[in-house]
């Protein structure tokens, strides 16, 4: 009594087959395919042009000037481009169609990059510390011109980089990612040109270091919101600002629905999210007419298009000589009602 039923072309699901309650619709528009995706790539591969080009003239500068904070922010930059490109090919493997035994196709690869983006990150900034430390305790020569200059060149091309990402679809968690790590950069040049007029003025070397530790904490603040937000979706939890006890309650207070269990709320990757349920509804209800509203509901108030609901009468034999009942206890034991895969939403007060 589940599954996925046909869809009409603009997302409009048909009934289910005879004697089923099961449901499977898809909101218009949750997937970006053709003109639009290769914009996003165009725009990628720009900032991924300029990122690598100011990247490999901010070593060298920073290596001649012995800046270490120039090294930081080259450092940095390379992750921006590993971002950038980790999210094209997460591009290409996510528009592949499902076959085999991918039956989501692999649109979790953007998920996987970015984990590895957000882990290199962390371990770059844990080198980027240290090595800021060791120069605060022993400050080394820096030429501050060299530094003023490189920075002020940065801060023009991380604009550009990060005016071309903007304007790529930012619901893909690869494409925010790499959008966060560019513009934390250019925090990072405004800090450091400050350190390069600092140390230029007034030959305060350590003002180099300081503003190393600068990007390292804009470092660690991507890097960790990266490995956060992928392994929210890795472990399959509700979509950040999405509470599944709540969805459920709304799901019960529909006319003619008894009870919601087994109810699970997911993201398939960023920006797509999934949920199923088992829905019983009162006997001699419509429960096609029932499932239709509850797919409406998912959709147009919480966004959710991808839905399996398996509904059934209250009291009706499954097939397998049992009766489908309500599950647990109900609100009248003063107890949460629970069943072996997470709260059951019945009508009336009820705690979860």
């Amino acid at each position: 009594m589940s599954g996925h039923t046909p869809e009409r072309p603009g997302g409009t699901p048909r009934g289910g087959t005879p004697g089923d309650g099961s449901s499977g619709g898809r909101a218009p528009g949750a997937h970006r395919h053709g003109a639009g995706e290769g914009a996003d790539r165009r725009w990628l591969v720009l900032a991924l042009a300029l990122i690598v080009c100011f990247m490999a003239a901010e070593v060298v500068v920073g290596l001649l000037s012995g800046s270490l904070a120039l090294l930081a922010d080259a450092a940095h930059m390379l992750t921006d481009a590993a971002a950038l490109a980790l999210a094209l090919v997460a591009m290409r493997l996510a528009a592949r169609p499902a076959r085999g035994g991918y039956t989501y196709g692999l649109k979790r690869a953007e998920v996987l990059s970015a984990q590895a983006n957000g882990l290199t990150l962390l371990l770059l900034a844990a080198w980027l510390c240290y090595e800021a430390v060791r120069r605060l305790v022993q400050p080394p020569a820096v030429e501050g011109v060299f530094v003023v200059v490189t920075a002020a060149v940065g801060i023009v091309v991380n604009l550009a980089a990060t005016w071309c990402v903007s304007r790529a679809d930012r619901t893909s968690l690869n494409v925010e990612g790499a959008f966060q790590h560019i513009l934390n950069d250019l925090y990072a040049f405004i800090g450091t040109a400050v350190a390069g007029v600092i140390v230029l003025t007034t030959g305060f070397a350590r003002a180099d270091a300081l503003a190393s530790l600068l990007v390292v904490v804009l470092m660690v603040r991507a890097g960790a919101g990266l490995v956060r937000d992928a392994g929210r979706i890795v472990l399959e939890a509700a979509p950040p600002g999405t509470d599944p006890d709540a969805v459920g309650d709304q799901m019960v207070a529909q006319d003619h629905v008894a009870e919601v269990h087994d109810l699970h709320l997911w993201e398939i990757t960023s920006g797509q999210p999934a949920l199923s349920a088992h829905v019983l509804v009162d006997p001699g209800s419509d429960c096609h007419d029932i499932r239709r509203g509850l797919e409406r509901l998912l959709r147009e108030g919480y966004g959710i298009g991808h839905t399996t609901l398996q509904v059934d009468h209250l009291g009706e034999d499954d097939g397998r000589d049992r009766l489908h009942r309500i599950v647990g206890p109900g609100p009248e034991s003063g107890g949460p009602a629970r069943h072996g895969h997470g709260p059951v939403h019945g009508r009336g007060p009820h705690t979860h």
